[in-house]
């Protein structure tokens, strides 16, 4: 591309029809639509180069323009939200792929440049991710809060919804002051080829059983390297998570 300096994109996947949070991209949150909060936060990643909401639904891609921002349309019947950015990246010059989930409202710049700061340094990667430390059992013990562990160079050696490593035993919170785990952070780097190799690929048997896309990339022999953050994810599935992140929205302007 006739650059050293990769080209880096980043891309928002919203849907209005989610099954647990029909419409919850547009929910309201602190007097503005849920999507331009992750929007606005990703906006201020110095390491993008561009920036848009990907959708199949026409209310959202108004509102996208409503604030100012720019959304990509795809079709409504893409299997994954993979799927989905592959399709919004087959015809677009760019080198890197960021996928934020759209229902991460308090999403860090800090977050999406440590993300992408792998696929910078080595240009032979395919796909990077970032791992929190989890301090709480409950969270542990959630399947919808995807876990990993990594060998010491930081690739992933698995996903999976239940504990990960199994700790044998109810886990304590001494248990886990002692002893590491990780969940997910719904924040992934791609190299466009690989994006578009990936989406392509069959879903593998892992995946289906454990919901998991990562593990379709792990099954087919491609490294993921994780990367820890401080930045501990608040997804958006249901609507009493938004009460959750009207208070951590609230705390964080009270402390500036």
């Amino acid at each position: 591309m006739g650059s050293d300096i990769p080209r880096i994109t980043g891309l928002i996947p919203a849907r209005y029809a989610s099954t647990r949070f029909p419409g919850k991209a547009l929910a309201p949150l602190r007097g503005k639509p849920m999507i331009q909060h992750t929007y606005e936060r990703s906006s201020r990643a110095r390491c993008l180069t561009d920036l848009y909401v990907v959708t199949d639904d026409r209310r959202i891609a108004d509102a996208v323009r409503g604030f100012g921002g720019e959304p990509i349309m795809t079709a409504p019947d893409h299997p994954s939200g993979t799927d989905r950015l592959a399709a919004a990246v087959r015809e677009m010059d760019t080198d890197v792929v960021v996928n934020i989930q759209g229902d991460e409202p308090l999403i860090t710049p800090e977050a999406i440049e440590t993300v992408v700061q792998p696929l910078v340094d080595d240009p032979d990667l395919p796909m990077t991710t970032l791992a929190h430390r989890i301090t709480r059992t409950e969270d542990l013990l959630n399947p919808h809060m995807g876990k990993v562990v990594f060998d010491r160079r930081g690739l992933a050696l698995y996903f999976s919804r239940s504990p990960l490593p199994w700790p044998g035993e109810r886990p304590d919170g001494e248990y886990l002051h002692e002893h590491r785990f990780y969940n997910t952070v719904g924040l992934y780097g791609y190299r466009r080829s690989f994006l578009l190799t990936f989406a392509g690929l069959e879903p593998t048997p892992l995946e289906r059983i454990e919901r998991l896309e990562q593990l379709r990339a792990l099954e087919n022999g491609y490294r993921i390297t994780v990367r820890q953050t401080d930045y501990a994810p608040l997804g958006v599935d249901v609507p009493e998570d938004l009460l959750k992140a009207e208070r951590r929205l609230a705390g964080e302007e009270d402390a500036s």
